[in-house]
């Protein structure tokens, strides 16, 4: 028995980019497509969030002389890039998926709607939604929750290079540890950031439950849909 019937799962454009400092890595590609494809084998409905930062990020283009709506329309633009490199590594694999864009840019993608995403989830589809929320100001983790809202989602699975949520950097703090579960209010009150805070904040206030993760880890993803303890679970009390 599966953990979730339907996931959003949020990944890192920097992850992405495994060992280079640039661009996209070949093969992490390929470890998120098989771990994906094993979640549709196992009967999961898995919607797709991919960040650009290995790419662009708007904020940087900002600090380097960006107006921050292009440079944030600019970091829309690397999410789209890097969903169709996850869609062609899904498709090598036979694993049936389909790119939905928050903008209209037919035929690179088709415009995201709540009813025909569902549709091709029931349908054992992998939903890749790129292109954030379609608007300058909000990050992809804002999008993430959005969608994972949306689409009523059991969960937001938010896979990073790291093994979940620690009270302090555990780079710089020796002592630092990490919680297995913590609440919505502890993460507020401890000003961890998880994410940033409308997202946080959108996931309290509609009950969305976020497990931070090691997706670099192969198997991690099937590991939580088994139900094992792996991460952190940020939740409502």
């Amino acid at each position: 028995m599966n953990a979730y019937k339907r996931i959003l799962l949020k990944l890192s454009g920097e992850s992405l980019m495994g060992e280079q400092q640039y661009g996209i890595d070949s093969q992490r590609l390929g470890d998120y497509a098989g771990q994906i494809g094993q979640a549709i084998k196992a009967g999961v409905e898995v919607a797709v969030v991919i960040g650009g930062g290995n790419i662009f990020r708007g904020m940087s283009g900002v600090a380097k002389g960006f107006d921050r709506v292009k440079g944030d329309q600019m970091g829309m633009l690397a999410t789209v890039i890097n969903s169709l490199a996850l869609q062609s590594a899904l498709k090598a694999l036979s694993v049936k998926c389909r790119v939905f864009t928050a903008i209209r840019m037919e035929p690179v993608g088709e415009l995201y709607t709540k009813d025909k995403v569902i549709e091709a989830l029931a349908a054992g589809e992998v939903c890749i939604i790129a292109g954030g929320t379609g608007n300058p100001y909000f990050t992809t983790d804002t999008a993430s929750a959005l969608r994972g809202i949306e689409l009523e989602a059991d969960a937001m699975l938010k896979g990073t290079r790291v093994d979940g949520i620690y009270t302090a950097d555990p780079e710089k703090d020796p002592d630092a540890t990490r919680f297995d579960r913590i609440t919505f209010d502890e993460v507020f009150k401890r000003q961890l950031r998880i994410m940033d805070l409308t997202a946080t904040t959108m996931c309290r206030e509609n009950n969305l439950k976020v497990v931070v993760f090691n997706m670099d880890q192969k198997g991690n993803l099937m590991r939580i849909l088994n139900s094992e303890k792996i991460g952190t679970v940020v939740y409502n009390e």
